[in-house]
């Protein structure tokens, strides 16, 4: 059911983009929602991974901290359209860039899936599709998660572990 649901939100979301109206918000919980007063200019769906690496926490306990993502952004088509990366970063195909720093976070209603986050995007480059962006959602999140704690420990110091996630990234605007 919920597939089905999503599903079709997505096709209203292509049509309505194609026929020149504004893209529909996701249902969100209001923790992460885009600030009132934005409009969503552009969805990405990711593949990648999460790139975790084995180090002393703070508190000089080994554990798995997050180094970077390594995604594919595509477009609802299926068509590669740019990536995302460490920074975090997201990079489109047409030269723009944004980087952003997490404003909130929910857990993700997958038990096993990173959460989902609202990202205040702080720096641009280039023209182009992302140029106007000020804020990203991170939803639909699947997989993700760093490895089991106790396989990190001192032999394993610096060692790197890649977990494979998908989610879907909708970048909001000040609205025209």
């Amino acid at each position: 059911m919920m597939m089905q649901r999503l599903a079709i939100g997505l096709l209203l979301g292509i049509a309505l983009e194609a026929s020149g109206q504004v893209i529909p918000r996701p249902e969100v919980p209001e923790k992460i929602k885009a600030p009132a007063g934005e409009e969503l200019v552009l969805v990405a769906h990711a593949s990648g991974s999460q790139i975790y690496v084995c180090q002393a926490g703070a508190d000089g306990k080994m554990a798995w901290t997050l180094k970077a993502p390594d995604a594919e952004l595509r477009n609802d088509q299926g068509a590669v359209m740019g990536r995302h990366y460490a920074g975090p970063a997201w990079k489109l195909n047409d030269g723009s860039e944004v980087t952003g720093k997490a404003a909130a976070r929910v857990d993700s209603p997958d038990a096993g899936s990173i959460p989902w986050l609202l990202v205040t995007v702080i720096g641009h480059t280039g023209e182009g599709a992302l140029s106007r962006v000020s804020d990203i959602q991170r939803i639909h999140t699947k997989g993700g998660v760093p490895p089991v704690a106790d396989m990190c420990n001192a032999a394993k110091q610096g060692s790197e572990s890649k977990s494979s996630y998908t989610a879907d990234y909708y970048f909001y605007a000040p609205a025209r």
